[in-house]
């Protein structure tokens, strides 16, 4: 993959998109350029645009066009030696401090690419750090319908993210589907902070040998809890259960070889004891208690309520009065709040949903999983409230994770030029 500085990045955008001064351009000795036809931009190895049109005072030269900020870069990449870049019919650079050959002398044509003031000063404000939002102020000006366009790209560009997990999780299971379900739905109870240590649980921990257990809740616990490190004898004497979960782990355990993580791999700095991943992992038990086809229940849910259901599920027995082990809390807990079931909806549902319709060319099954983004609400988290302080509100969590995709991927990253919304902005300064 190729490396491009802030200054290059720009100069391909200008090129890419004919953003240079309407005056046009020409060679560096004086020739008219007219660009017929930019080139398709290449960001890996090799010339910066491939099978350009160019016409230099009226001939026309089809070939590749390279982009330097200095002409010397030519040289100081090795352009000069390599048979890669004797295609290029026109080097565009910043400044003209030397001629550029091919490898066999000739001198390729070049010219300087011109950026206007507004246009340098615009960019270098929407890629400024040193406000948390750079073009918030303008964002009021986006037309609806460019802001409506690019929301629902964004929206299918996250998801086809999550879909690309789930394959890989299918790939590393042999095609299971219910095994990549059992561990996308592992993560996911980590609610991210310990999305990583619950993925490692389900791993170490696999489905057929629960599956073998699912008739028992007590041992479906045993092995979870075991595997995760979270069980030892010496601790908690007085606590009849946790004592019978490590008998029990200890006999299962041997049985099937099992080896535990270490319990350093779970974090609870800072998470209110509701959110500690021991009524996660109990949760997780009772999804597989009866056995697990949670994949089948999803797709054959016939409504966004239906499939709420399947995630908003009660604990039962010690949990309902526990947080982690040791002292009961003295009142009955529910299970995940109204917030995170959105949240396994958002992250394992609509994507375990359209991942199987775009597996077996079900155009209905894809659009199911859209219908339940846009049935869910959005999610409330700093990212959505940026942007609804600016304007562009989010009214279902389809909205939501594409002002956290637009955040993310563009935003942090500073792509402001493959933003729709910094096109548009940059746009309006063409000289």
């Amino acid at each position: 993959m190729a490396n491009f500085t802030a200054v290059e990045q720009l100069m391909h955008y200008i090129w890419q998109h004919r953003l240079w001064d309407p005056a046009g351009l020409t060679t560096v000795d004086g020739r008219r350029i007219k660009v017929i036809d930019p080139g398709l931009h290449n960001t890996d190895q090799g010339p910066d645009f491939f099978n350009a049109k160019i016409e230099i005072d009226g001939k026309l030269w089809a070939g590749n066009v390279e982009i330097h900020v200095r002409a010397t870069d030519w040289y100081r990449h090795h352009h000069d030696r390599d048979m890669a870049y004797d295609s290029v019919v026109l080097h565009v650079v910043g400044r003209d401090d030397c001629a550029v050959t091919r490898a066999n002398g000739d001198v390729i044509p070049q010219c300087v690419m011109p950026v206007s003031p507004l246009f340098a000063e615009r960019f270098e404000q929407l890629t400024s750090r040193q406000q948390e939002l750079p073009c918030g102020p303008q964002l009021a000006g986006i037309p609806s319908l460019t802001v409506t366009e690019w929301m629902e790209a964004l929206a299918f560009e996250r998801l086809h993210g999550k879909v690309e997990r789930i394959n890989q999780f299918l790939e590393a299971f042999g095609g299971s589907w219910e095994d990549a379900t059992y561990v996308l739905l592992s993560r996911n109870l980590g609610f991210g902070i310990n999305g990583e240590a619950f993925e490692r649980l389900a791993r170490r921990t696999p489905l057929r040998i629960l599956r073998r257990h699912s008739d028992s809740s007590t041992q479906l616990e045993a092995i979870l809890f075991g595997q995760a490190g979270l069980l030892n004898p010496i601790y908690y004497p007085d606590d009849a259960y946790y004592q019978q979960l490590c008998r029990e782990y200890a006999f299962l355990a041997h049985k099937y070889d099992l080896h535990p993580m270490e319990s350093a791999n779970w974090r609870f700095f800072r998470i209110r004891p509701q959110n500690f991943p021991h009524r996660r992992i109990a949760l997780l038990a009772r999804c597989v208690e009866g056995g697990f086809s949670l994949l089948r229940d999803i797709v054959e849910a016939p409504d966004a309520d239906a499939v709420r259901r399947l995630f908003d599920r009660q604990l039962t027995g010690y949990w309902q009065q526990h947080f982690t082990f040791g002292s009961a809390t003295g009142g009955m807990l529910k299970a995940l709040s109204a917030a995170s079931v959105d949240i396994l909806l958002i992250n394992t549902a609509a994507p375990l949903i359209y991942a199987y319709g775009e597996a077996t060319d079900n155009y209905a099954v894809t659009e199911r999983a859209i219908a339940l983004l846009e049935a869910t609400r959005p999610e409330r988290n700093s990212i959505v409230r940026l942007f609804e302080f600016y304007g562009i509100k989010a009214d279902s969590a389809l909205r939501s994770q594409a002002l956290i995709q637009l955040r993310r991927n563009y935003c942090e990253a500073r792509k402001c030029i493959f933003c729709r919304f910094g096109h548009r902005l940059l746009a309006a300064a063409k000289p």
